[in-house]
């Protein structure tokens, strides 16, 4: 059973978050917004050494120890594919970066201005200055970002790059068309996010192509030669049966999935002020640091 404050959060999330994307007109408005990321809090800055650039036309923000770090994590941030950087995705870079961890945040251009097209070219070019500095990367994305962290992931086995050392998703959207059985009953339970509002914005995001080209749909990708994957994700949260197609996928075909499913979390639960995500987020940051901090 959850705790009070998952099912607190919950009910927050259905009165407020989940009529801006409940239907493909509230979408449609929705990618109309201006953007509006949010920056590195005072806080981060006063712990950690908080350092901006621009590539291929994109800011990428680097949050890092003062002590130094000997890993990176190429962090990409959810929001549907039309909304920044939140406060919350802030939080758990912070604690990465108390891990020990340097962690690069790109701002990569949002729909219906950007597209994916212009995510892999710049995420592509980041990946690959940061290996080549660090060498010990993992991929990692919540949401939307964890979607296009293992897109990412998978393109990088056509390339000379080599794979990171982890692929950490918490909650990915792994088919942008949402067309397994199983998401009829997910959405059902979920409060926070919809099909049809995600579909409007996965359409936006492709820009006139497939939607279940690998890289908008990761789910469809190829799994042998990956890095080692672990998802986090929660019972209440509409994508939850492509995390668990994922898993089948991977047992059928000998590839290296991990599924931790929380019963009761809703949608990027170790994002949320809850116990479920105070254990989640613990979690994460462990893997990623590769330690049991």
């Amino acid at each position: 059973m959850s705790s009070v404050r998952m099912r607190a959060v919950a009910a927050y999330l259905r009165l407020t978050a989940k009529p801006r994307m409940a239907t493909a007109g509230a979408a449609r408005r929705r990618l109309a917004e201006p953007k509006r990321p949010a920056p590195p809090p005072a806080r981060l800055r006063r712990r950690h050494e908080v350092a901006a650039r621009r590539v291929e036309g994109f800011e990428v923000t680097t949050v890092a120890p003062r002590g130094g770090a000997s890993r990176a994590v190429l962090y990409l941030h959810g929001g549907a594919y039309v909304a920044g950087v939140a406060p919350q995705h802030w939080t758990l870079v912070g604690r990465l970066a108390d891990a020990g961890v340097r962690v690069v945040v790109p701002d990569y251009g949002l729909a219906p201005q950007c597209t994916y097209r212009d995510a892999y070219r710049l995420l592509t070019a980041v990946y690959g200055d940061l290996h080549r500095e660090v060498g010990d990367v993992v991929l990692a994305g919540d949401s939307a970002g964890g979607g296009l962290a293992l897109g990412l992931a998978q393109t990088l086995l056509d390339t000379d790059l080599p794979q990171p050392r982890l692929i950490a998703l918490v909650a990915p959207w792994l088919d942008l068309t949402l067309t397994d059985p199983g998401v009829p009953a997910a959405e059902a339970r979920d409060p926070w996010l919809s099909r049809a509002g995600l579909v409007e914005a996965g359409r936006a995001w492709a820009g006139g192509d497939d939607p279940t080209d690998m890289r908008l749909s990761p789910v469809n990708g190829p799994l042998a030669g990956l890095a080692p994957v672990h998802v986090w994700v929660g019972t209440r949260d509409l994508l939850l049966p492509d995390a668990l197609r994922l898993r089948n996928r991977a047992a059928a075909e000998d590839a290296h999935v991990e599924v931790t499913v929380v019963e009761g979390a809703v949608h990027v639960y170790p994002l949320t002020p809850t116990p479920e995500g105070r254990t989640g987020a613990r979690e994460v940051v462990a893997a990623i640091a590769g330690s049991d901090r």
